[in-house]
């Protein structure tokens, strides 16, 4: 829920989810006026093995996919801009502006409207968006509490998944707090591929969110989403060759986060538990292109899946520490030989721990190490962030 104020790095963490009003979005002091805002992250990387050689064995990567360049980079610098259109809509727009070898580029990362205005607690919302299937996925990368996505949502959903579409959800009037929701989308972002083959609708999903508050000092929220898509001819290069794939890609996304914050006061002391759980299958036929021979086809039907735990903990005023597993399996049949990591036998798997400062709801600085399994071998990571908020940054969601 973007609120258009300034706000917090953290998000806001006990909100009475009793009201359908908690998941509407809110008129507010800049009503017409756009709320505009800039946030620049950046980091520093250093790793035990080379990070050109990585993969998740047993999955086929977006080709976005990998570990970044060792030692300082930028990462995105993201420009939003939003405001209510008028009393029955409201408009946002993020674009990410990256750096890479040497060349600049803008990407729109989300741009969307939504309605303000439908009764019942309906709500639609249409154009480029996040999709709202699991907890972490609808949240932009600068909010996450690790500096990277878990190795589940980097496998599945190449760190997260936004698309082009439409998003229709209702908030059920009850003591609970009950989100329903349903998207269809273009179906051009991983792990679909090539939306327009599939008459521009090549995914949709499903999703339900509940959760309530337990007192005063603590809350929860649990949700199940469904993703279905249409991969054609998505395509993933290796360094022995070339994988592509056509067929369906169904997943589904369990997830449970609790939240408590001493004496209801997040800027005290806090703790938070977040888990999600993803399973997918695909079903259909995969191609291998390779310098030394002609294109090999063969079915293939893959079952995969992968969870993390996290726990993060605000032992006192702007000081927080982390601890994150995360580990994946898979179990795929192949009727090719397909090149390495993709066919390789090895179950990945990452513990990470993570501390952060914030001098101030619009600064963080954070230090995280990596043990990283992904590979047969072990990857010892080391990585110094900083994230800068400048400018009208909404709140982030529960």
């Amino acid at each position: 829920m973007h609120l258009h104020k300034r706000a917090a790095l953290a998000a806001p963490f006990l909100i009475s989810m009793g009201s359908a009003a908690w998941a509407q979005n809110q008129v507010t002091d800049n009503a017409f006026n756009p709320a505009i805002s800039l946030i620049l992250d950046g980091h520093y990387a250093s790793y035990s093995r080379d990070p050109a050689g990585w993969g998740l064995a047993g999955f086929q990567l977006d080709s976005e996919a990998g570990l970044p360049s060792e030692g300082l980079s930028l990462d995105e610098t993201e420009l939003a801009m939003s405001a209510n259109v008028d009393d029955k809509f409201y408009g946002f727009l993020t674009a990410a502006l990256e750096q890479t070898d040497d060349e600049s580029s803008i990407a729109v990362e989300e741009a969307y409207f939504e309605t303000l205005a439908l009764p019942k607690g309906l709500k639609v919302k249409a154009g480029q968006f996040l999709s709202e299937i699991g907890y972490l996925n609808p949240i932009h990368a600068h909010a996450w509490d690790f500096n990277d996505a878990p190795l589940a949502y980097v496998a599945m959903l190449n760190s997260g998944y936004k698309d082009a579409g439409v998003q229709l959800s209702w908030v059920v009037p009850s003591t609970l707090y009950i989100q329903l929701g349903a998207e269809l989308l273009r179906g051009d972002s991983f792990p679909a591929a090539n939306g327009a083959d599939s008459s521009g609708t090549g995914a949709s999903t499903l999703f339900v969110h509940f959760g309530g508050d337990v007192s005063d000092e603590a809350s929860w929220r649990a949700g199940l989403s469904y993703l279905a898509a249409d991969a054609n001819d998505r395509a993933t290069d290796f360094d022995t060759g070339r994988v592509s794939f056509t067929g369906t890609s169904d997943l589904a996304i369990a997830d449970f986060v609790w939240k408590w914050a001493k004496n209801g006061n997040p800027r005290e002391r806090y703790y938070v538990v977040q888990a999600e759980y993803l399973w997918r299958e695909e079903d259909g036929e995969l191609t291998v292109s390779t310098p030394l021979t002609f294109d090999e086809i063969g079915a293939y039907v893959g079952t995969q899946d992968g969870f993390y735990v996290q726990g993060v903990y605000q032992f006192r005023p702007r000081w927080r520490v982390g601890l994150r597993y995360d580990r994946l399996d898979s179990s795929n049949d192949l009727g090719v030989v397909a090149p390495a990591p993709f066919a390789a036998d090895h179950d990945p798997s990452r513990i990470s721990v993570m501390t952060d400062f914030s001098n101030s709801e619009f600064s963080r600085l954070r230090l995280q190490l990596n043990r990283d399994d992904s590979r047969p071998e072990t990857d010892d990571q080391v990585v110094v962030q900083y994230i800068m908020s400048l400018g009208a940054h909404g709140a982030h969601r529960f």
